[in-house]
């Protein structure tokens, strides 16, 4: 059975962090949340993943990220992984996948990846294995008016039903969004380019 996988990622933020690429002291990316879907070639999911993050340079979350996520503190202090682990866990789950994302998320991924090396962390996955892929450019000029969307709203923009698991800003609900999208896209006659699987 040939399947694919999309993901999203929640990381640390700040008020105007987004509009400064992070530049402050102090600021980095570090992963909150991690959520994807394993998905079939007509779109039904096969498999979820999630997971809590630690952040260790920034391990208290800002305000500002808390109330965009509702991820509070305790919930990353009681359940959150150690990024090495975490990392690992997410890389086996996408190994010999095409990986999708509606943005750069594998970048960030690759900027934890090196933080948790460089911390001298073993990270039991290889991240050069899965493709990854951002596929927003593709996306965004088959159906223009998703352009200024976030992929936690991609399925208000053609009135989906409403993912039902969390919200806007929760890795795995955004992962919802994202996939019914594609689907709905695929129904219209769109169809992913053959390089993206």
């Amino acid at each position: 059975m040939s399947t694919f996988v999309v993901f999203d990622l929640e990381f640390t933020t700040w008020p105007e962090a987004l509009e400064q690429d992070w530049s402050a002291p102090g600021q980095y990316r570090e992963l909150v949340q991690i959520g994807a879907l394993r998905l079939r070639h007509d779109f039904s999911v096969v498999e979820e993943y999630e997971a809590l993050v630690h952040p260790v340079m920034n391990p208290r979350l800002s305000p500002y990220f808390t109330e965009l996520t509702g991820i509070d503190q305790d919930s990353v202090d009681r359940e959150g992984l150690p990024p090495a682990e975490a990392l690992g866990s997410f890389l086996s789950f996408c190994q010999g996948q095409s990986v999708l994302s509606y943005g750069n998320d594998m970048v960030v991924l690759g900027e934890n990846v090196a933080w948790a090396r460089a911390r001298g962390e073993e990270i039991k996955a290889s991240f050069l294995t899965p493709g990854f892929l951002n596929i927003r450019p593709w996306l965004n000029s088959v159906a223009p008016e998703t352009a200024t969307s976030n992929v936690g709203r991609l399925w208000r923009v053609f009135n989906l039903p409403r993912p039902t698991t969390g919200g806007e800003h929760s890795a795995l609900f955004d992962c919802h969004s994202f996939a019914a999208t594609l689907k709905h896209l695929h129904t219209t006659g769109a169809t992913l380019p053959s390089a993206f699987l």
